[in-house]
């Protein structure tokens, strides 16, 4: 599957040549893909699976009170999480010796630090700016690309 998706990434490349190597430009296409799967994620479930609402959640013997954007932000992480370290294993970074489990535990502690960083601009741009919660997702995560991109190029996939 990764072999195919660099086959049809490649058609392209020519349109980008000038601008990326080439492993950037996977890492571009597949992160783009990946951002923007997770943006209209994120709205869908914001939107339709939570409603808006604030939800109760007990655990243990406390309340802890969660909004639906958290539950969205999480959720499209899980999501985003798996099809990112997949698309960056076998597509992007292929040339990596690192053995696979080393690659996920490293791939775990640089999203894990992208999406505290984009969790916090999120509750910023909510709370205190008063963005709606999907156009603060995109802010958010936009500014993290940037960060998410060296953490693997120099981390995760080194």
């Amino acid at each position: 599957m990764g072999k195919l998706i660099r086959k049809i990434l490649d058609l392209f490349y020519p349109l980008f040549a000038r601008f990326f190597d080439k492993q950037t430009y996977y890492y571009a296409a597949c992160g783009g893909a990946n951002l923007v799967s997770s943006w209209v994620f994120f709205y869908l479930f914001y939107q339709y699976l939570f409603e808006k609402r604030i939800f109760n959640i007990a655990f243990a013997t406390n309340t802890y009170v969660v909004s639906a954007y958290t539950l969205s932000s999480m959720l499209c992480f899980l999501l985003a999480f798996t099809l990112g370290f997949i698309l960056n294993k076998y597509v992007v970074f292929t040339e990596s010796q690192l053995m696979g489990r080393v690659q996920l535990f490293r791939y775990a502690v640089s999203a894990g630090f992208s999406w505290l960083g984009n969790y916090l601009l999120l509750k910023i741009l909510i709370e205190n700016l008063q963005f709606y919660p999907s156009i603060a997702n995109v802010c958010a995560s936009a500014f993290v690309v940037l960060l998410s991109y060296f953490l693997q190029r120099k981390y995760t996939f080194k």
